[in-house]
């Protein structure tokens, strides 16, 4: 043939500045799309040899990039099916016809036909997003073609010329322009292509690395360059859980997250119809000091790398999970509209939720005690589905647990029937008590069992919001937090206590205290005790301190807004009362701010100065 020039068939008179303006948000996309194609080009190739339509063994189908700072060039070569004269003005000059497209048509119901990625087309020109010109050497596999250069300055006008091409396949070459020169150093390339293409069906090099081989005899060890292999062309959620251990689980989650602990447990995803699904999805180690870390769940489109913000694919709650998810019907250059409303979107949210409901109920029954070992790492990513998720709620009432301070667990119907008996007040109403930070509210938790009562351990993050779950779910019972009243008042039975305090002892002690205590935050309430109870303790209104803590939760004003009330409680028949009653005046008020100060400082409230003035006045008291 003959050199041939000419324009470029576009519906508008320069696609170029669409490309770079609106097509594509990202330009490192370029090196995603243009491996896309080259891995497409060898998957044809593999797909006609089976057919017998491309004669002879087909031998290397590896794709290599390598960078050539002097010229100022990156190329993505391959060894796939390559193109002829009439092939590169059909598939590459008219822009807007896919050959990806017409093979699909042409090979449509066979199996694999849905394994083809690129399109040769709109994500070819992605090119132009990085360079100045392109080049395109081309040989088809078909028998006695002509290799042929496309050349294209980023003009809609291009040249067409034979040329020398040895071996089959197509090698694009970018002159990368002054404005992406990064593309031209070897890190940016390795971190894109471990990004994007780490995964690919076809074998990737990049570059060469050392190796060692061992000679014969002692210190005739060589070393030599070895082509460097970037990423894993079968990688665990292409292959059947039939086909693997639980040790290949655990190196694939490595291979994704390196040096990190190994997951609880994982869910394997394979299903065809209605949609295409592969994938899996793993439990990580979530520590107590809940720093979650969401987009670790990376969604793939046959094995090329899409996305790792998938919240419109999986539930929000679990993102919180990590891993793999890959899906061909959803499209590489995925919009967030696009996303929301998708039929297969949705039916692939819902498979996902079900499937983890199912896993989750299925471990739980399976090794009960297992799961309670893992309930530490594992309750925030059930609480906040069941907060978010109507439907797995109902599955998850099964198999989430309550713990309490002793540790022991509990589904909920087995709590209600444990608490029952010690723990229903005068309106038959099952009061369940809980703390939120057992060190904070030891003196509370230990005055509880002291009573015999049972307390929860609710120290996660989301546990706020899930009591008053609860409370919608499990129906007659009640929550309080141990610090919500005194523990003769925390358990309504109806019963009494008398002071042995007289009226004028009383009116003599509530004005002690409200001298010394912020008339803003506190209130004074004297309360007849068993002697044995504490003799001075801050309690906290169950609704007014759960409206707060949400309100600060959600990063609402109105948190910052509320003063922090308590009640201060006396126990009027505590003997200490009745020594401070009897005291000189000058000393009854220095006893009750210690009492007072006591009582602040068992909550956490006592700091600053009135922290230091109380350390001394300590030390005073007992000289």
């Amino acid at each position: 043939m003959s050199i041939e020039k000419g324009t470029i068939a576009v519906q508008t008179e320069n696609i170029f500045p669409i490309i770079k303006k609106f097509l594509y948000s990202d330009h490192e996309i370029f090196l995603r799309e243009l491996v896309s194609n080259a891995v497409d080009a060898t998957q044809k190739l593999k797909k006609l040899s089976s057919l017998g339509e491309i004669s002879g063994e087909i031998g290397a189908t590896n794709i290599s990039i390598s960078i050539d700072k002097d010229a100022g060039t990156l190329t993505i070569s391959d060894k796939g099916i390559g193109m002829t004269a009439d092939e590169v003005k059909k598939y590459i000059n008219q822009v807007a016809f896919s050959s990806a497209s017409e093979f699909l048509e042409k090979y449509q119901g066979l199996e694999d036909g849905k394994s083809i990625i690129g399109h040769f087309g709109l994500g070819f020109y992605s090119a132009f997003m990085v360079a100045d010109k392109v080049m395109l050497v081309t040989k088809s596999g078909k028998e006695n073609a002509e290799p042929v250069r496309w050349t294209c300055d980023g003009s809609t006008e291009f040249t067409l010329e034979p040329w020398e091409k040895a071996e089959r396949g197509t090698d694009v070459i970018l002159f990368i322009n002054d404005e992406n020169k990064s593309f031209l150093e070897d890190a940016k390339i390795e971190g894109l292509l471990n990004k994007y293409c780490k995964f690919l069906p076809v074998e990737i090099q990049f570059g060469v690395k050392e190796e060692t081989v061992k000679g014969e005899e002692e210190g005739t060890d060589t070393t030599v360059n070895i082509p460097n292999i970037i990423n894993n062309p079968s990688p665990a959620w292409t292959k059947k859980p039939a086909e693997l251990q639980d040790e290949d689980y655990k190196n694939f989650y490595n291979e994704l997250y390196p040096y990190t602990e190994a997951p609880l447990f994982w869910i394997h995803l394979n299903v065809d119809y209605p949609f295409n699904l592969t994938g899996i999805l793993y439990f990580p180690r979530i520590k107590k000091s809940y720093e979650i870390q969401k987009n670790k769940i990376q969604l793939y489109s046959n094995q090329v790398f899409v996305t790792d913000e998938v919240k419109e694919i999986v539930p929000e709650w679990l993102t919180l999970l990590h891993g793999v998810i890959d899906s061909p019907d959803i499209p590489l250059n995925v919009s967030r509209s696009y996303l929301q409303s998708d039929q297969n979107v949705k039916k692939i949210n819902n498979y996902i939720t079900k499937k983890v409901a199912e896993k989750l109920e299925e471990t739980f029954k399976k090794d009960r005690a297992e799961f309670e070992n893992k309930w530490e790492n594992i309750n925030v990513i059930i609480k906040y589905g069941m907060l978010s998720d109507e439907k797995f709620a109902e599955r998850a009432e099964k198999f989430c647990l309550l713990q309490n301070t002793d540790k022991k667990y509990f589904t909920f119907e087995e709590y209600k029937e444990h608490i029952k008996a010690g723990q229903t007040d005068k309106n038959n109403n099952i009061i369940a008590l809980y703390t939120n930070n057992t060190t904070d509210h030891h003196v509370y938790v230990d005055a509880a069992k002291g009573r015999g009562y049972d307390v929860l351990e609710t120290d996660n993050v989301i546990d706020n919001h899930f009591i008053s779950f609860m409370e919608q779910k499990i129906t007659g019972v009640q929550f309080k937090r141990v610090d919500a009243d005194t523990v003769d008042q925390l358990i309504d039975k109806d019963e009494k206590t008398a002071s042995i305090l007289s009226e004028e002892e009383s009116n003599t002690l509530k004005g002690l205290f409200e001298r010394i205590a912020d008339a803003n935050a506190a209130t004074i309430v004297l309360s007849p005790q068993s002697p044995d109870d504490n003799v001075v303790a801050i309690t906290k209104p169950e609704f007014m301190r759960r409206m707060k803590e949400m309100s600060h939760l959600n990063g609402m004003d109105f948190a910052a807004s509320m003063p922090d009330q308590y009640n201060l409680v006396v126990n009027t028949n505590h003997p200490v009362i009745q020594k401070i009653l009897k005291q000189e005046e000058n000393v009854k008020e220095q006893s009750v701010k210690q009492l007072h100060d006591l009582a602040l400082l068992s909550q956490g409230m006592l700091k600053g100065t009135d922290l230091t003035e109380f350390v001394k006045r300590s030390v005073e008291l007992m000289n």
